[in-house]
């Protein structure tokens, strides 16, 4: 079980490190200047890409580990307080203050 998620996470680390160095120049050009309408819309797809990411590895600590996927209408509420809690089988993936942080997002 540890191997397959490990393999999995690593996979996806490894994609959102290739987003991020494909969308470099943009970032920082953007840090600097108030980005155009195209720059503003790349920006958006590039912030969906990575949060899709991260997302995905929280899915598969759920399914993997926890043995469960979240439900509902709130699942992606409840996935983000699940892996700010410690579990019996693994630490807390997320610190409760990120969580705090995210959930005011």
């Amino acid at each position: 079980m540890w191997d397959k998620l490990q393999k999995q996470i690593s996979v996806e680390i490894e994609q959102l490190k290739t987003l991020l160095r494909a969308y470099e120049a943009l970032l920082r050009k953007c840090s600097r200047e108030k980005p155009d309408v195209i720059e503003r819309s790349a920006l958006a797809a590039m912030l969906h890409s990575f949060y899709t990411g991260i997302e995905n590895i929280f899915k598969r600590v759920a399914v993997e580990i926890d043995g469960e996927p979240p439900t509902g209408d709130f699942w992606h509420r409840q996935l983000l307080d699940r892996m700010a809690c410690p579990r019996r089988d693994r630490p807390a993936v997320i610190s409760k203050t990120l969580k705090d942080k995210l959930r005011t997002i």
